[in-house]
């Protein structure tokens, strides 16, 4: 959409289409932050019925459920198949946090090459200056 912008009017992205790039970097920023911690509560839990079914009689009955039917299996069925789980839980979770990661770098790249400011960080830090720099002044040495 901005890419059209620009070819149309021959200058660089307006306002607005800047705001609009943001805040969809933003929202892909969240919704993969949103992805990562649906995952890591994912794996806490295979985790937690892994170690509860790990002193439970391997021939015992217990009930798992799949596509939204509750199936009846043994534990020695369902162990390995909750370990094979977990670990590909493992992997998503390295894959997405390297792409969030990645998706907070290019966010920072693109508010440097806007000079985007957001007023609520800005505003802490100028106060942080103005509150640091009498401070400095107001030190005497009294030997």
């Amino acid at each position: 959409m901005s890419g059209d912008l620009k070819k149309k009017s021959g200058r660089g992205p307006t306002a607005e289409d800047i705001m609009l790039g943001f805040q969809q970097l933003r929202g892909e920023q969240r919704s993969l932050a949103s992805k990562l911690s649906e995952f890591e509560m994912e794996l806490n839990e295979h985790r937690l019925v892994i170690e509860t079914l790990k002193n439970a009689d391997p021939n015992r009955k217990c009930y798992r459920m799949i596509g939204g039917i509750l199936v009846e299996k043994q534990v020695k069925d369902v162990e390995p198949v909750l370990r094979t789980n977990k670990d590909r839980l493992s992997e998503l979770i390295e894959k997405v946090n390297e792409q969030l990661i990645k998706k907070g770098t290019e966010i920072n790249e693109y508010r440097e090459r806007y000079n985007i400011r957001i007023q609520g960080q800005d505003d802490l830090k100028q106060e942080g200056e103005k509150e640091a720099k009498p401070e400095s002044r107001g030190n005497v040495l009294v030997s």
